[in-house]
């Protein structure tokens, strides 16, 4: 089955207002910048957004927050190197946060692509983090119950797809997103090259296609670090 897409904005199509959508990246590395502002261009409202941080600057995440596009962040780093975007809203009971510990965020996202509705962690127990959910003790030890993490979007950033939609991610750039194509009803990929089926070896597969929807090719794919040192923001199609 090919599922290439003629480009970011064709990709994104199906993404509608309230939507929950996990965004692939750990800071800028292996963060889907081109589709992320073609997501912006479309402009769905009340989205749940799951990602590592809520964006710096005003480019990607953050650039969606500034166009009040996300109405629940779900996140482990709020607060970044530059977190102006997230910060002023939240301050203006704008937006809704549920942080969550790294490492649980990154459990809670692989038990949601596993089937697994829940799981007990030693994180955050005794903390404002625990507050109202279950607990247990195992072996001595108090441990907190953590819920799955589902989406009906992922957008992730892959190195090399193929049109049936297997992926390989760039070092780093491999973080949350083979996580996230498996816990999101419908992932959408995008990739710095395209190529034929069987060209990649299968062992070099980190994410079958099976758990990818769409797939569209974005050679030399922007960078936020790069776009933010430039002092670059998004709006209305072009950096500025």
């Amino acid at each position: 089955m090919d599922k290439t897409t003629h480009s970011p904005q064709q990709a994104v199509a199906d993404i509608g207002d309230g939507a929950i959508v996990m965004i692939g990246g750990f800071g800028g590395s292996g963060a889907p910048i081109e589709l992320i502002h073609a997501l912006i261009d479309k402009r769905p409202t009340g989205l749940t957004v799951i990602n590592n941080n809520a964006g710096n600057g005003r480019i990607g995440i953050a650039a969606m927050i500034d166009a009040g596009m996300v109405a629940k962040m779900i996140c482990s780093f709020p607060r970044s190197s530059d977190p102006r975007a997230f910060t002023d809203r939240y301050l203006a009971g704008q937006i809704e946060l549920e942080l969550v510990p790294q490492g649980t965020l990154a459990e809670r996202i692989r038990a949601g692509g596993a089937g697994i509705p829940a799981f007990y962690t030693p994180t955050a127990y005794g903390t404002e983090l625990a507050e109202g959910k279950p607990t247990a003790e195992f072996d001595g030890r108090h441990y907190v119950q953590e819920r799955w993490l589902k989406a009906d979007f992922a957008i992730v950033k892959a190195e090399l797809g193929d049109s049936h939609g297997n992926l390989t991610y760039r070092k780093a750039g491999r973080n949350f997103n083979p996580l996230m194509c498996m816990a999101a009803v419908c992932t959408i990929a995008q990739v710095s090259r395209l190529v034929e089926p069987g060209e990649i070896d299968p062992e070099q597969v980190i994410t079958p296609g099976i758990f990818v929807d769409a797939v569209v090719e974005v050679a030399n794919p922007s960078q936020e670090e790069v776009l933010i040192r430039a002092g670059k923001q998004y709006e209305g199609g072009i950096y500025a």
